[in-house]
């Protein structure tokens, strides 16, 4: 009787074995089935960041026929100190960034350079003269071989963000040169994968161990757009892929519901920062603007997110720095609370509009009229050092009439 109780248990165990197995087959098949039909990520464009090589070659058929608004943006590019081939790099092993009180700020060098590929990238392309792409080459290359960290204070999150997404936007423009080296591309993707993105990805997550709605929008704008650029230079769908997500629901103030964050009646969108100042309002613009634009040539409409939600803002930004009244909204956070909007910087000069003006009113048929405006007032629109030999000079990589106008 014993014995055939013990048999009788060990065939149920047995046998439940076996379904528990059969189960975790089905499981396992399933999950396999399902992730072998779910449709597999585009690869990235290239080149896919501010511009495509369909808008290359619109700059250059538009410049030979000496058409306007293009000829002058171009002249204005060429009137640029940077976009010579006698400009000269100065990489730095260390760049610091913020008053450390142990070393000099020399982060200068890094922002200087990074227009100078950049104009003479765009150049090249225009041009078609391939000394401006070994030039470009040449002071990407400086740094890809020299440059190991960014230190500082704080502001050193500044660096990592506004300079590596433009850093990656000249290396993307000549990434199919062939004058450029395997080898040294390489070189110079791996500088952006260890130096920057690191930096870019750990400040979005942690923001420097501070309160999550401590650092105003502009700083997880920069570090979103180098993560963004970072990602598509290095085909890093990942990296990508992040930087996207933290744009539709980041918890920090860059993602879009946090950077405009009151949509007043009739549609004006209040950003974060407009209680702090208008030079920083104008730059979450700039910033958020050529993330969307980089997203967009990826086939991703952020500009459209939310029913345009950044396009609301920045006819906000616009409309106030026309010397226009806006509707304003008491604004706090855990450090600060702004009972009026600031017109410190009121009037402040961007090269940023044309890009706007382009997407939403020329692209897509919307009515920004004070985005309209300020694109109007600035055209043709300069690049790095055209407005400001200090680092907010070089916030924009700028050229906008030049680059960004499609018809």
């Amino acid at each position: 009787m014993k014995e055939c109780v013990l048999r009788r248990l060990s065939e149920a165990m047995t046998a439940a074995t076996v379904a528990a197995a059969v189960l975790l087959i089905i499981g396992v098949n399933a999950r396999a089935a399902w992730a072998h039909a779910r449709p597999a990520a585009p690869p990235l464009t290239h080149p896919g960041l501010l511009h495509t090589q369909a808008d290359f070659q619109r700059m250059r058929t538009k410049v030979a026929a000496g058409e306007q608004p293009w000829l002058a943006g171009w002249e204005r590019l060429l009137a640029n100190r940077h976009a010579a081939l006698d400009w000269q790099p100065h990489p730095k092993k260390i760049v610091y960034r913020g008053a450390d009180g142990k070393h000099s700020q020399n982060y200068p060098s890094l922002y200087n350079d990074a227009a100078a590929a950049y104009a003479l990238a765009v150049r090249w392309q225009v041009s078609g003269d391939d000394a401006y792409a070994d030039h470009a080459i040449a002071v990407l290359n400086a740094w890809a071989s020299t440059l190991t960290a960014i230190k500082g204070s704080s502001d050193r999150y500044l660096a990592s963000g506004i300079y590596g997404y433009q850093l990656a936007n000249a290396a993307e423009i000549l990434r199919s040169y062939p004058g450029w080296p395997a080898a040294e591309f390489d070189r110079f993707r791996t500088m952006m994968l260890e130096v920057f993105y690191p930096m870019n990805h750990d400040f979005l997550v942690r923001h420097n161990d501070a309160h999550i709605d401590h650092y105003w929008a502009n700083w997880d704008l920069a570090n979103m757009a180098s993560m963004l650029a970072v990602g598509v230079l290095a085909d890093r769908r990942d990296i990508y892929d992040e930087a996207v997500e933290y744009f539709r629901h980041g918890a920090g103030n860059g993602s879009i519901e946090h950077l405009v964050w009151k949509i007043h009646d009739g549609g004006l969108g209040q950003l974060q920062e407009s209680g702090r100042d208008q030079g920083h309002a104008t730059l979450c613009i700039g910033l958020a603007g050529a993330f969307c634009q980089m997203a967009w040539n990826q086939g991703d409409d952020l500009f459209g997110y939310d029913d345009n939600r950044l396009l609301k803002g920045a006819e906000y930004v616009a409309r106030y720095n026309l010397g226009h009244d806006v509707p304003y909204a008491p604004y706090a956070n855990s450090d600060v609370t702004q009972a009026t909007i600031s017109s410190h910087g009121r009037g402040n000069v961007r090269p940023i509009w044309e890009l706007m003006y382009n997407h939403y009113v020329v692209r897509q048929g919307l009515p920004a009229p004070h985005v309209a405006e300020l694109a109007k007032q600035l055209r043709p629109e300069g690049g790095g050092g055209d407005y400001g030999p200090n680092s907010g000079g070089y916030d924009q990589l700028g050229y906008g009439t030049l680059v960004f106008t499609l018809r």
